[in-house]
C-alpha cells in the first residue's frame, strides 16, 4: 500500500532521479547532507547551485574548501561543508571517486552517519538498511504507539524501522516513509484521512496521532555574550579575519572580537579583541542568535579608517559580503550596522 502511494504521489525534487531510472549516489548524498537540519525549501537551490558548480564527487574533492564554504553560507551547521568536503575527498582518494555500496563502508568516510549512511546505500543501491529521519521517527512512532520518549527512544524505533525494512525496492520505501512523515503524518494536524496505512496505525485506532512521538522536556539554552568589532574603510570596505579550523563555525570568516562566554566579557578582554585602536562607536544594541546548544547575544562596536592594514585581515567591500564565507550570524551583524 505505502508504495502504491508513493508511485502516485512521489515527490518530485531536484536530488532524485525520475522513476525506473538509478540513482546518482553522489546526488543522494549530497542532499542528505545538505538536508540534516534544514528545510527542503531552503535546499533546493543550494543543491541546484552545488550540482552545477561541481557535478561529480572529483570534482567537489578538487574544489577549494574556501570556495566551498563560500557557497555553503547561509544554510548553517557549517562542520557539514566542512565533513562534505573531507568525504569527497576521501571518496576520491579511498574509492577511486566512486562511493561505495556498502553501509559499513560509507559509515568509515568522514561525516556520514549511520542514517545518511543507509540512506545513501538504500536509494543508490538498493541496499535493504534502514532508514530513519525525524520523519520516519515519527510514523513509526504512530504506527506502534512508543511510549518511550525521544531521544531515549530512538534505538526502539530504529529497531522497528529495520523490521518494516522490506527487500524489495528499500530505496523506494525509505524514500516512502519520508515523504509520508513531511507531507502526511506531519507533526501538527497530521491529514490521516489520505494516509495510506492509517488502517495499522496505533495512534489513529486510539484517535493520539499528535501525541507521538513523546518528547523528554526540553532544557533551558544557555545564553552566551561577547561583543564584535567592525572596522570599515572609507571606500565601504570591512575588515574580515578567519576563525580557527576547528570548533563552531570553523574556517569561516568573522568580524574580529572577543571570546563568547556565559559571564559578559569584561572590559579589558572587550579592549584587548579590538583589531587596532581607533574611535570605537558601541551601537545601541547588539544581535541575538541562536546555536544548537547555546543563545548568543552579540554587542557590536564600529569604527572608521582611511587606509585599512592588510596584515590585519582581509577586507571586503561590504555590498559583497554576500559572496564570501560569511555565516549567517555575521551577516546579521552586518545588516545591523546597515541600520545604524
Amino acid at each position: 500500500m505505502l508504495l502504491e502511494w508513493y508511485d502516485r504521489n512521489r515527490r518530485r525534487l531536484p536530488w532524485r532521479a525520475e522513476p525506473g531510472m538509478p540513482a546518482d549516489p553522489y546526488r543522494v548524498w549530497l542532499s542528505e547532507v545538505m538536508l540534516q537540519q534544514t528545510t527542503v525549501q531552503t535546499v533546493a537551490a543550494y543543491f541546484i547551485d552545488f550540482t552545477s558548480r561541481w557535478p561529480t564527487v572529483a570534482a567537489l574533492a578538487a574544489a577549494p574548501l574556501d570556495d566551498v564554504l563560500a557557497r555553503w553560507a547561509g544554510l548553517g551547521y557549517y562542520a557539514r561543508a566542512r565533513n562534505l568536503h573531507k568525504c569527497a575527498q576521501a571518496v576520491v582518494s579511498r574509492h577511486g571517486g566512486v562511493f561505495p555500496s556498502d553501509p559499513e563502508a560509507l559509515r568509515a568516510l568522514p561525516g556520514i552517519g549511520d542514517y545518511t549512511a543507509a540512506a545513501v546505500a538504500s536509494i543508490a543501491f538498493n541496499v535493504s538498511a534502514a532508514v530513519m529521519d525525524g520523519n520516519v521517527e515519527r510514523v513509526i512512532a504512530r504506527l506502534f504507539a512508543v511510549e518511550e520518549p525521544l531521544p531515549k527512544g530512538k534505538p526502539a524505533l530504529k529497531a522497528l524501522t529495520e523490521l518494516l525494512t522490506p527487500l524489495k525496492r528499500p530505496g523506494d520505501y525509505a524514500q516512502a516513509m519520508m515523504d509520508l512523515g513531511a507531507t502526511i503524518c506531519t507533526p501538527k494536524r497530521p491529514a490521516c484521512g489520505l494516509c495510506p496505512v492509517r488502517g495499522h496505525c496505533a495512534a489513529w485506532v486510539a484517535g493520539t496521532m499528535e501525541r507521538y512521538p513523546l518528547k523528554a522536556p526540553k532544557v533551558d539554552k544557555p545564553t552566551w555574550r561577547g561583543v564584535c568589532y567592525v572596522l570599515m574603510r572609507k571606500d565601504g570596505a570591512v575588515l574580515l579575519r578567519k576563525r580557527p579550523a576547528t570548533g563552531l563555525l570553523g574556517s569561516m570568516l568573522e568580524f574580529p572580537g572577543t571570546a563568547w562566554t556565559e559571564a559578559a566579557p569584561t572590559v579589558e578582554a572587550i579592549a584587548a579583541a579590538a583589531p587596532i585602536k581607533a574611535d570605537w562607536q558601541d551601537l545601541s544594541s547588539g544581535i541575538r542568535h541562536t546555536f544548537t546548544h547555546f543563545h548568543l547575544e552579540l554587542g557590536i562596536r564600529v569604527a572608521r579608517v582611511g587606509l585599512g592594514d592588510p596584515k590585519l585581515g582581509r577586507w571586503v567591500a561590504f555590498e559583497k559580503l554576500g559572496e564570501v564565507e560569511l555565516p549567517t550570524l555575521f551577516a546579521k551583524v552586518a545588516q545591523r550596522v546597515l541600520k545604524g
